[in-house]
């Protein structure tokens, strides 16, 4: 196997330093949450946004006022986006169905697809107005059915972002604060004397906000690791550099820890991609981020054949992967760890993220192993039932019981089998009867 970086990002052991120190960051800012609550998350929104208010909570007349600034066009695009991912999410519930079988003549086994009861939904949008994100947590949480959905959101330059706000409120949210960082994760899931915590945490944020949601993992459900964003580019020469580069680049202005990966069967393709993105670069307007973000976590990497580009590209499951190559359909029926696909040249990570209809709330750091994204699965729970209707089949399954409780040595629990025999079973079932 012939695989070649032309490009390596900053070590592992680096990027371990990294996660580290935020980490202890993180703990000790949520312990100070759970002391101090709204004492502590006002001076987390003042030090971090600097934003102060009397509450964080906006009140109907705010919302309407907010959504009032956004121009007819942009209202018009944010409806027309939560409808795709509305209307996907509510195909993907359909998929979802309550089951009820008779496994054996009186014994009823089914699930039921429960809402969790209440849901905290991260907007990020210190840096950039994530407007999607707001489509991808509230809006599918609601055509799950989740009761009670709140929803935070840092300020940006100052005040309140009035096209995120509206979105929010259009894909249902039923509290919105404005928050962002530690506070508003650790405010939604650990409750302060103004905020009553959630069940579950969902959206994607910035490294401390990852960390917090792993961190608070257990006490609170959270749908997924989706830290800063990673994408990978999988080509081959049918198609060109600026392309590849484009949607590198297009990932990397993201943060300063986004890492972006070229895997490539072509060298002379690798070799243009790089010479393509140090001239984008000189030109794009949030350069300033994405070069850092580019010399930093940026690879390429050359392989001799598709099936070492699977490899590669498996073993680093990146959150979003374009795959642009004569074979896409390939990549789809053989690749097994990623946050989502995008195939073909004509598709693009930027439309999965902001209009497409899918979610982009996606795993990242090596999640894609063993979850997908978000969808409006993560807002239910499936939870078993089990009834048993005749006598006949409670004194069969008690006898069967209680050998097996027996066996294990758990006489209590045999005994609850066997007063089920000896109510139900008359001399049909004695006890011990033999397996049939």
């Amino acid at each position: 196997m012939a695989i070649e970086y032309l490009k390596k990002g900053k070590p592992e052991a680096a990027r371990a330093e990294d996660d580290a120190k935020t980490a202890a960051v993180v703990a000790a800012t949520l312990k100070d949450i759970e002391a101090r609550g709204d004492e502590a998350v006002r001076e987390l929104a003042v030090k971090f946004d600097g934003y102060d208010r009397d509450s964080y909570r906006l009140s109907p007349d705010e919302i309407d006022a907010l959504i009032a600034k956004v121009s007819p066009r942009d209202l018009e695009d944010i409806k027309f986006a939560q409808k795709q991912v509305v209307n996907f999410a509510k195909a993907q519930r359909d998929s979802m169905l309550d089951i009820e079988v008779e496994t054996m003549p009186g014994v009823i086994l089914g699930h039921k697809n429960i809402p969790v009861q209440s849901v905290g939904c991260y907007v990020p949008g210190g840096k950039f107005p994530m407007v999607a994100s707001a489509h991808m947590s509230v809006a599918t949480a609601k055509v799950a059915g989740v009761p009670r959905i709140i929803a935070c959101t840092p300020p940006f330059n100052g005040e309140p972002n009035p096209a995120v706000i509206a979105a929010m409120h259009l894909g249902g949210a039923d509290e919105i604060y404005v928050l962002g960082g530690i506070q508003a994760v650790g405010a939604m899931a650990i409750g302060t004397e103004s905020i009553a915590p959630v069940h579950l945490l969902v959206g994607p944020g910035n490294a401390f906000v990852a960390e917090a949601k792993r961190q608070l993992f257990g006490r609170v459900g959270i749908d997924l690791f989706a830290g800063p964003t990673e994408t990978m580019v999988i080509a081959d020469e049918t198609v060109d550099a600026e392309m590849c580069a484009t949607d590198l680049l297009g990932q990397a202005e993201h943060g300063y820890n986004s890492p972006a990966v070229l895997v490539s069967t072509s060298r002379k393709l690798a070799e243009e991609t790089l010479s393509e993105i140090d001239r984008i670069l000189e030109i794009l307007p949030t350069s300033g981020t994405a070069r850092v973000s580019w010399e930093d976590y940026g690879e390429v990497i050359l392989c001799d054949t598709y099936d070492e580009m699977l490899e590669v590209a498996d073993d680093i499951a990146s959150e979003h992967v374009q795959v642009m190559t004569d074979r896409d359909d390939w990549f789809l029926e053989n690749m097994t760890s990623y946050g989502a696909l995008f195939l073909g040249p004509r598709t693009n990570v930027a439309n999965g993220d902001k209009v497409i209809g899918t979610n982009h709330t996606l795993p990242t750091k090596k999640a894609g192993r063993y979850t997908g994204g978000l969808w409006v699965g993560k807002y239910l729970k499936t939870h078993s039932y089990q009834k048993v209707t005749t006598d006949e089949a409670a004194a069969r399954i008690g006898a069967y019981g209680s050998r097996l409780c027996l066996l294990e040595g758990f006489v209590g629990h045999a005994e609850q089998c066997n007063l089920r025999v000896r109510r139900y079973g008359g001399q049909n079932v004695p006890y011990g009867e033999a397996a049939e």
